[in-house]
Parts: C-alpha cells; structure tokens; sequence
C-alpha cells in the first residue's frame, strides 16, 4: 500500500500572555514585546494536522478526515477556542504558551487518538498571518 499523508485544518480563537514574572517589565518588554502585555492579547489560530498512513483500498483513505476533525475538536479546540491558555487549559498548565510550545502539546494530545498504521506527521500551528511553527514529533533522543 502506498503511505500518504493527509492534513485537515482547523481554527480557532485563543488569548494568551508570554512573561516571567522573576523578570521585570523592562525585560519581559523586551524579550516578549507586545506579547507581554499583562492584560493578554489574543491569536486567530490555524491548526493543520497531518496524520500519515497505508491508504485503505476499500475507502481510499489514509483516513477518515471527518474522524480527524472530531478527535482534534475533541482533544484541542474545545479546551482552547476563546480560552485564555495561561489560565484555562488545564493541560497547559505551568506551560509558557508559545506558539512553539502550543505545537508540542497539542502533538501530546492528538498523538494517540488516531486508528491503528496510522501515524500524527506534524502539527503546524500559525499564529498570525507571519508567525508559525512546525513539530514533528519527539526525536529520537526524546522517545527514550
């Protein structure tokens, strides 16, 4: 069977704050910038998962992407969608929610929620119409 990759994209409205609070505002300011503004700011996500797998020769499918939508919307959007990530997502929590750290977390709770041969490929997560990030997954040295 050939191994393809699929992606379904979905969105979602989220306020965040980057700070350390040892710092000083001075210094927050200007690592953070305005993403350090203590009464938050907030992103219009876009989450492209991309899962790959051996296409199924009845369905033709790696997989079911309406099945994917539902354990994303499960697993992320309905923990995250107009939350605030600093304070509301319990799996974030003690987390700095970056854009990069976001990616990762949300790999950790769509990693296992997937049909058997089939495999998460990476998470790309843009924050705005400039920023995004890109994870593929643990390396080799973080899988043991």
């Amino acid at each position: 069977m050939p191994i393809v990759r699929a992606t379904r994209r979905v969105h979602f409205c989220s306020a965040h704050m980057l700070r350390r609070p040892e710092w000083s505002e001075e210094e927050n300011r200007s690592v953070f910038g305005d993403c350090s503004n203590p009464n938050w700011h907030g992103h219009n996500y876009v989450l492209d998962i991309t899962v790959e797998g051996p296409v199924d020769p009845e369905t033709g499918f790696v997989m079911d992407l309406k099945k994917l939508k539902e354990a994303v919307t499960a697993r992320v959007v309905a923990d995250v969608d107009h939350r605030n990530l600093n304070v509301e997502v319990p799996w974030l929590t003690g987390v700095m929610p970056s854009t990069e750290n976001f990616a990762v977390a949300i790999w950790d709770r769509l990693a296992d929620a997937l049909p058997d041969g089939v495999r998460l490929q990476r998470v790309f997560l843009r924050e705005t119409p400039n920023n995004a990030v890109e994870y593929t997954g643990p390396s080799e040295a973080e899988r043991r």
